[in-house]
């Protein structure tokens, strides 16, 4: 309803800028449906297990059901950490235009650089170039603001995760092809010529399998991450609104503060680090003079209380995960209940939003597959595609990005799976079995992806800001 009576209060150039931002995030998802897809369903059309048109059609499907299911039994993760990447705290003091300058840069960069890799067939990932697209939007205002830019702690951590995933996923492949050989029995499962036949039953059901858990954890994922610029969104235009969940209440909160601070005072002389206890209360305590006092009125007095909130639940976190600062099972039990509340109030989205980004990330899922299918199948490795080396590359692939969602990390499905695919490759025919020139190309996008996107939305940032 807030959201309704606030749009329709909307006129001219503003509400038709929200509207555009609002598209170009969908537009956005869609891309990155079409193009990162294509890897999960690349196995199954290549091996004939699936027609196409059934193949997209599950997928999508998959990719949709995967976007909504992940944020209601993981909350938020990656959205939020997509979020944390820009200072809303800062931005929100900046007028709106200023904020859909950051928006419109970091949208239309991503929009270009996906659009462009997608055209040439190379898999290119999503994840890298929306990273690099927050941190170019990120150095635009630091360096025309002179402020906080980025937060490079959170930034450090989501580009470890965009490293070492496809090392992993082409050293778990290897590894899996090895197990696989050597424990099923079908010869059929690692032939090097495929047919023009659907594989046998177990195979199929094999290869389907697979492609439908990348699919799920692809939408579990890169679902998240439009939700998490969507959020940006929101807040730009209804900052009171959408800083804090509107089941935040004053009189909720407060209790919800007063058993976080019981449990830790009554754990604090136990734990090493008392110290970082005390500080916590009186984060809490300041938090709590804060809603007492109403200063909820402002926009700046909401965002502050956003991020005490969050400063609050990352040191709760961090407590909860330690045995030895809270040796009390109980209490980190009822601490972690706390914790799930209190990030809530701030790691969240409205439904309507959360159906909208799924639903454009399956339809999107549906078109423009063919290009990187055939890279997939055929230009990795110098042999085609086998029944077996594509069921462990997907395998492999979909519980890394599994693990990640749960994680709240964002990884790149599409390197995970081209890494795995080659991994498999090595394994049935040693690094000669890879072809350079596709390997090649694939590096080269993955290495400028970051560079470019950052010029790119840095340089849209300063161009789109002249007519804020």
């Amino acid at each position: 309803m807030d959201f309704l009576n606030t749009f329709s209060s909307m006129e001219g150039i503003i509400l038709a800028l929200f509207v555009f931002c609002i598209a170009a995030i969908c537009f956005f998802e869609f891309i990155n449906g079409f193009h990162d897809t294509a890897n999960a369903v690349a196995t199954v059309i290549y091996t004939k297990s699936l027609k196409p048109f059934h193949a997209v059609l599950l997928s999508g499907s998959l990719n949709f059901l995967g976007a909504i299911v992940s944020v209601k039994l993981f909350q938020m993760t990656v959205a939020a950490g997509i979020i944390k990447l820009l200072p809303l705290g800062e931005l929100m003091e900046l007028s709106t235009f200023e904020n859909i300058a950051i928006v419109s840069a970091v949208v239309v960069g991503a929009i270009v650089w996906n659009l462009g890799t997608w055209y040439f067939g190379i898999p290119c990932s999503s994840s890298h170039t929306l990273v690099g697209s927050l941190l170019g939007a990120g150095l635009g205002f630091q360096f025309i603001h002179h402020g906080a830019g980025v937060n490079w702690d959170k930034a450090k951590d989501i580009g470890m995760s965009l490293l070492l995933s496809p090392t992993f996923g082409f050293t778990m492949a290897i590894l899996l092809v090895y197990v696989m050989r050597r424990v099923f029995k079908q010869k059929a499962l690692f032939k090097q010529e495929l047919t023009n036949e659907a594989p046998p039953m177990k195979t199929r059901a094999l290869l389907i399998g697979t492609c439908s858990a990348v699919s799920f954890f692809h939408g579990s994922n890169d679902g998240q991450k439009g939700l998490g610029l969507l959020m940006v969104v929101l807040m730009t235009f209804m900052p009171m609104q959408y800083a804090l969940n509107s089941n935040f209440g004053d009189d909720k909160c407060v209790q919800h503060l007063d058993k976080v601070t019981t449990i830790l005072e009554r754990n604090k002389v136990e734990s090493p680090l008392e110290k970082e206890f005390n500080k916590t209360i009186e984060t809490i305590n300041e938090l709590k003079v804060d809603i007492s006092a109403k200063a909820d009125s402002t926009v700046k007095a909401k965002f502050a209380e956003r991020k005490r909130i969050q400063s609050i639940s990352k040191t709760i976190d961090k407590i909860v995960k330690d045995p030895e600062m809270l040796p009390n099972s109980t209490d980190r039990s009822a601490l972690k209940e706390e914790l799930n509340v209190l990030k809530s109030y701030t790691d969240f989205a409205p439904d309507w939003a959360l159906i909208m980004i799924a639903l454009s990330l399956g339809l999107g899922t549906m078109i423009g597959w063919k290009r990187i299918v055939v890279t997939i199948g055929e230009k990795i490795g110098k042999s085609h595609l086998t029944y077996g080396q594509g069921a462990a590359s997907e395998l492999v692939a979909a519980s890394t990005i599994g693990l990640s969602t749960y994680f709240g990390l964002p990884v790149s499905t599409t390197h995970v799976l081209s890494s795995g695919i080659a991994g498999s490759m090595v394994a049935t025919g040693g690094v000669k079995n890879l072809q350079k020139g596709t390997i090649k190309s694939i590096a080269i996008a993955w290495v400028l992806t970051l560079p470019v996107t950052i010029l790119l939305s840095f340089g849209l940032y300063l161009i789109f800001r002249l007519f804020a």
